[in-house]
């Protein structure tokens, strides 16, 4: 009851009711997993220089519908962001401005939950733009595979400490690597974590009423 509170409380302060769809219920089996390249970790200051997602849908990989788009920064990047990041400025040259790339992603991800590794930061800066944009915060459940690694870990004591680096998931549930700090390509790894997760432990998804 409460989450269909917030559910309707967002819904009415959306600025354009075209975006409606984003609170509609998802089909079942069907998640989008996305990555974003961005200029820092401060979701207040810093900005969204690519975004990578993939359709997941009956238990595939969908390598035929995906999303990469390079967006636009306000201000040129740093030698020290790229050290980050690897986005240099010839790489976008041909970036698009963060409204075009959000709305697109917008629609791309639909009312689907939205599957990431620590995803809760992806979702904090794409909602910086979407708050712009349509009135509200990204809406869309989303699905932590960082949390369901760790419940399938079995440890000796509540203090054992479990590693949860992204390299050491990869390597322990044994996915390709693909070329790092590339949005789409991390997109699709943390896909492939997701599918070999999803039946040991189930996917619970949030829903962020902030």
């Amino acid at each position: 009851m409460i989450k269909d509170f917030f559910k309707n409380w967002k819904k009415s302060k959306l600025k354009d009711k075209k975006y409606s769809y984003l609170f509609d219920t998802p089909k079942m089996g069907e998640y989008v997993c996305l990555d974003c390249e961005t200029t820092g970790l401060n979701p207040k200051k810093d900005e969204i220089l690519s975004i990578g997602a993939v359709l997941i849908k009956d238990n595939k990989v969908l390598m035929r519908n995906t999303f990469n788009i390079f967006v636009k920064p306000s201000q040129n990047v740093t030698e020290e962001s790229i050290k980050i990041h690897q986005i240099r400025p010839i790489d976008l040259e041909n970036a698009v401005e963060p409204k075009i790339a959000i709305l697109k992603l917008l629609d791309f991800i639909g009312n689907r939950p939205i599957v990431g590794y620590y995803i809760k930061f992806d979702i904090a800066m794409i909602s910086k733009y979407t708050k712009e944009l349509i009135g509200i915060k990204l809406p869309n459940e989303s699905i932590e595979v960082s949390s369901m690694y760790f419940k399938t870990k079995k440890r000796s004591s509540d203090y054992e400490f479990v590693d949860l680096k992204f390299d050491t998931i990869m390597k322990e549930l044994d996915i390709p690597e693909l070329g790092k700090h590339d949005a789409l390509n991390d997109a699709i790894m943390t896909s492939m974590i997701f599918l070999k997760l999803k039946d040991k432990t189930p996917a619970k998804t949030t829903f962020y009423t902030s």
